[in-house]
């Protein structure tokens, strides 16, 4: 049934957007809600209006002052994130549910705003050092910025009791066979 919002929120470097990638593209009635950000890209690969609504400061905060996001913060100094409303209507207009990948208060902000209407799931990692070495892999992280990742990953983890379910992201294949079963559980519900 569309009109469901399942949202997925872990700190980074945790396997949520791997796992995310995965349901969409083995769920036809899934629709990725593309965050909106203030954020410079990463790399080459990163591209405006698929992976991020890349806009200027100034723009997002004129969206901020027109009331346009269901929700938004600034994540780190100077970064803003956010979900626009226009997101989830174009979706959920075309007969979808809508999926996010967001940091842990986005999912909050989410799942306080669609109710019962979503599953918001917590994906963590077994150990902060796991973590740590996930994003050393990942090869996009300067010393300071993995520093600060890591400090906010800390403070992300005490906030894993306001989702619905935690997954333990230990094992990428049974963890995505655990995502997919919610996601067909929580679709099957009237």
């Amino acid at each position: 049934m569309p009109g469901k919002a399942l949202i997925f929120s872990a700190p980074s470097g945790s396997g949520k957007t791997t796992i995310v990638q995965h349901l969409l593209k083995n769920n036809p009635d899934l629709g990725f809600s593309i965050s909106a950000s203030t954020r410079d890209r990463r790399g080459r690969t990163e591209q405006h209006g698929k992976d991020y609504y890349f806009l200027p400061p100034s723009e997002f905060k004129k969206k901020i002052d027109d009331n346009e996001f269901i929700e938004w913060e600034e994540v780190y100094a100077g970064n803003f994130y956010g979900t626009l409303k226009s997101e989830i209507e174009r979706i959920w207009n075309e007969g979808k549910n809508v999926v996010f990948d967001v940091d842990v208060k986005g999912g909050i902000n989410l799942k306080k705003y669609f109710g019962d209407k979503a599953l918001a799931v917590f994906v963590k990692v077994p150990s902060m050092e796991v973590l740590r070495q996930r994003l050393v892999d990942r090869g996009t992280e300067s010393p300071d910025s993995l520093s600060r990742r890591l400090f906010k990953a800390n403070f992300e983890m005490a906030f894993q009791d306001h989702f619905d379910v935690v997954l333990v992201n230990e094992d990428l294949g049974r963890s995505i066979a655990q995502a997919q079963k919610l996601y067909d559980d929580f679709k099957a519900k009237p």
